[in-house]
C-alpha cells in the first residue's frame, strides 16, 4: 500500500485543545506540589501512630507513678480523696497494677469499668499502630472508655488504665491539623524553590529553543532566525548548539536548492526549445545521407549519431527534473525474466556484437515495484553498452555483458558486469551524481543518479565493485523468501 503523505499543518488540529492550554511552567508547578504532599501524606501516617502512642505513654508514665505511690502507701490504704485526686492527674478513669502477684487497683467506681477496646502496647506492632490510629480518626470516639496496658517499670509487671477516647481523639485531630498546616507551608515553599529553579534551569531555556524553532520555520533561509548558542555546558547546550549546527546546514542546503531550483526551471525551459531545434536539425541532417558528394554522406552517420547523443541528453534532462520518484508498488517478481526482458528492448543476445550472459537463477524471486527496476536494470545496461561500444578491449577479446544473482546472507544481489575499460577514476568520486558521475565521454550521469535513486526508495544500496576487468555494478535489496 502507498504510504500516506504527512502534512504538518494538520498537526495543531490533531492535538487535545486541553494539552496547549497547560504550560510547562503550570505543569510543572502542579506537579511539584502533588508529589510534596504525597511525601507528606506517606509521612503523615507514621507520624500520627506515634503521636497517639506517645499520648498514651504519657498516660502510661503517670499512672506508673501512681502504682509506685499505691506500692508506698501503708497497709490501711491512701488517705481519703487521694485516690480520685491520683486519678485525674492521670486523666483516667481507673488504674490496674500487678506487683509480686498482687493486683492493685485505683477506680472511682466500685465496680470496674466496661471498655470498649483494649489497647496492649507491649506487643503493638508499628503496621498495627498506624491502622488503630487512621480508625480512630475515620470513626466516631467511642461512648465507653477504653482499656491501655503497657510495660511498667519497679517492680509492677504491668500497668494499665482505663480512660476516655474522646481526649486523645481530639488530640489527634488538632496534631493533624497543625500537621497539615506545616505540610501545606512545606509543601508550598518546597514547590516554589524547585518551580523557580527548574523554571530557570529547564524550562526556560526550552521555551527558547521552541520560540527559535517556530520563528525558525516560518523563514528557514534567513541567517538570522538561527540560534546563538549559550555557553551551558550541560544537555540543553548541547541540544543549542546541535540545533544551531543543523539550522545552518539547513538555511545553506535550502538557499543553494532554491537557486538550483531556479536555474534548474530556466533550464528546462532552455533544454525543451533547444530539444526541437535539435530534432529538426536530425531531420535535415537525415537528408545528408542521400547526397551524391562522398565527403559529405562520410561525415552523415557521425553528425546524426552527435544529434542523437544531444537530444538524448535533452530527453534526460527533462525527465530527471521531474517530481520526485513515486513509493514502490512492491509485488514478487522473477528477476531472470524482467532481465531477459529488458535485454530485448537493447537488442542484446548471446550471438550479437555485445555477447550477453543472462545468469539470474530462473527461481530468484524480489519484492520489488518492476517498472522501477526495470529502469534500474536498463540504466545500468545502456551504460555498460555504451562502455563497450566507445571503448577499446585489450587482447583482441570480445565485448561482453553479464548479468548474476543469488542472496548473500540476507541480502539479495544483482551483479552488472562488462569486460569494457572500466570506470575512469575521475567518475568514480561522483559515480551517482546526475551531471557529475558521467561513466562515458559526453555522458550526463543521470542514468546512474536515476538507479541509485529508485534501488534507495527499495531499501536497497548500489555501489561499484573493485575489479580487473570491466566495471561490476552491484545491486542490493532487501532479501525475500523465493515462492515454493
Amino acid at each position: 500500500m502507498p504510504e500516506r503523505e504527512f502534512d504538518h499543518r494538520n498537526l495543531s488540529i490533531s492535538l487535545p485543545r486541553g494539552l496547549t492550554r497547560l504550560g510547562l511552567s503550570a505543569k510543572l508547578l502542579v506537579l511539584t506540589t502533588l508529589f510534596v504532599m504525597l511525601a507528606e501524606v506517606l509521612i503523615y501516617l507514621p507520624s500520627v501512630a506515634t503521636f497517639r502512642r506517645s499520648w498514651l505513654n504519657d498516660r502510661l508514665a503517670a499512672a506508673q507513678i501512681a502504682v509506685l505511690v499505691l506500692e508506698g502507701a501503708p497497709n490501711n490504704g491512701l488517705p481519703e480523696g487521694s485516690e480520685e485526686r491520683l486519678l485525674a492527674g492521670v486523666g483516667a478513669r481507673a488504674i490496674a497494677a500487678r506487683v509480686g502477684g498482687a493486683r492493685r487497683l485505683l477506680s472511682l467506681d466500685a465496680m470496674p469499668p466496661e471498655v470498649a477496646q483494649t489497647v496492649d502496647l507491649r506487643n503493638l506492632s508499628r503496621m498495627g499502630s498506624i491502622m488503630e490510629a487512621v480508625s480512630m480518626l475515620l470513626r466516631p470516639a467511642h461512648k465507653l472508655p477504653i482499656r491501655v496496658v503497657g510495660q511498667a517499670v519497679g517492680a509492677a509487671d504491668f500497668v494499665e488504665l482505663v480512660i476516655d477516647e474522646a481526649p486523645l481523639r481530639r488530640a489527634m485531630l488538632k496534631f493533624s491539623w497543625n500537621l497539615l498546616l506545616i505540610s501545606l507551608l512545606i509543601s508550598a515553599l518546597s514547590a516554589g524553590v524547585i518551580y523557580f529553579a527548574l523554571n530557570w534551569l529547564i524550562v526556560t531555556p526550552i521555551r527558547h529553543l521552541a520560540a527559535n524553532v517556530m520563528e525558525f520555520e516560518n523563514d528557514p533561509e534567513n541567517p538570522y532566525r538561527i540560534i546563538t548558542p549559550s555557553n551551558r555546558v550541560d544537555e540543553v547546550g548541547e541540544a543549542e548548539r546541535a540545533l544551531a549546527r543543523m539550522q545552518a546546514t539547513l538555511a545553506s542546503d535550502l538557499r543553494a536548492k532554491k537557486h538550483l531550483a531556479e536555474l534548474g526551471l530556466a533550464v528546462s525551459k532552455i533544454n525543451h526549445d533547444l530539444r526541437n531545434m535539435l530534432a529538426a536539425a536530425q531531420l535535415m541532417s537525415d537528408r545528408l545521407t542521400e547526397t551524391r558528394d562522398t565527403k559529405i554522406r562520410s561525415f552523415a552517420p557521425r553528425l546524426i549519431a552527435t544529434l542523437d547523443r544531444a537530444i538524448e541528453f535533452c530527453q534526460a534532462t527533462l525527465a530527471y527534473g521531474r517530481a520526485a520518484e513515486a513509493t514502490p508498488q512492491l509485488r514478487e517478481v522473477v528477476l531472470r525474466q524482467l532481465v531477459a526482458e529488458q535485454a530485448e528492448l537493447l537488442g542484446l543476445s548471446e550471438n550479437g556484437k555485445i555477447g550477453f550472459v543472462n545468469q539470474v537463477p530462473a527461481e530468484l524471486v524480489a519484492n520489488v515495484d518492476p517498472d522501477q527496476m526495470a529502469r534500474v536494470l536498463s540504466n545500468l545496461m545502456r551504460n555498460a553498452i555504451r562502455a563497450l561500444e566507445d571503448g577499446t578491449l585489450e587482447d583482441g577479446r570480445a565485448p561482453s555483458l553479464v548479468i548474476s544473482g543469488g542472496y548473500e546472507g540476507s541480502e539479495l544481489v544483482l551483479r552488472v558486469a562488462d569486460n569494457g575499460p572500466g570506470v575512469p577514476a575521475r567518475a568514480r568520486q561522483n559515480l551517482f551524481q546526475a551531471f557529475r558521475g558521467s561513466v562515458t565521454p559526453g555522458g550526463t550521469g543521470l542514468g546512474l543518479a536515476i538507479a541509485a535513486e529508485l534501488v534507495r526508495l527499495h531499501g536497497g544500496m548500489i555501489h561499484l565493485e573493485p575489479s580487473e576487468l570491466g566495471a561490476v555494478f552491484k545491486v542490493s535489496l532487501p532479501g525475500h523468501k523465493a515462492r515454493p
